[in-house]
């Protein structure tokens, strides 16, 4: 059973390390969450620092639902909004289920580069604008509870400007699947 948009009704911070562990599939094709970031409004990294905009509106829209955005115009971004102007970034899971689907999708690289960022996540699960705004608990989407609890570590995100001393990167310890391993 899918969990239910009512989970992200949360502070950002209390939702982002407890997906770690959960299963994300979308069409049926995905694995476990290993590696997420968290933003907030107050966030200066975060795409509603500066309030709404045509680009950021799922993000102050209803928890539960995705926050899709394009990247240096060709990778696709896949958040998880929860209160409004927060959300978490998905940024790797350990594939699992659709293998060869997602390296078809990817062009066939070995299993461990599948989804270990978070432009390879969007395209091993082909997400991109067309699932902007839709409910995580209905089609396309499926996210399953985590069937063990995993040991999460925090440390800070990656690829930002703003912000960088905030650890808000949360991942499970020793994954071979992050998009960058965490620093000691």
């Amino acid at each position: 059973m899918s969990v239910s948009r009512d989970f992200f009704d949360r502070p950002v911070l209390e939702v982002a390390p407890e997906l770690i562990g959960m299963v994300l599939l979308v069409d049926g094709v995905g694995g476990r969450i290993v590696e997420v970031e968290a933003y907030d409004e107050a966030d200066p990294a975060s795409h509603s620092f500066r309030g709404p905009t045509p680009r950021n509106a799922a993000m102050f829209g209803p928890p539960g639902h995705a926050y899709v955005y394009k990247i240096y115009g060709i990778h696709y971004c896949l958040n998880f909004v929860c209160r409004p102007g927060s959300a978490i970034l998905i940024r790797a899971l350990e594939p699992n289920v659709g293998l060869d689907m997602m390296h078809e999708r990817r062009g066939g690289v070995v299993e461990k580069q599948l989804c270990s960022g978070p432009g390879k996540l969007a395209a091993a699960l082909a997400v991109d604008l067309k699932q902007n705004g839709l409910p995580l608990d209905e089609a396309p989407f499926a996210l399953l509870p985590a069937e063990a609890v995993s040991e999460v570590v925090t440390g800070p995100r990656i690829g930002i400007t703003k912000g960088v001393e905030t650890p808000w990167r949360f991942v499970e310890r020793n994954s071979r699947y992050l998009s960058k391993p965490m620093k000691p």
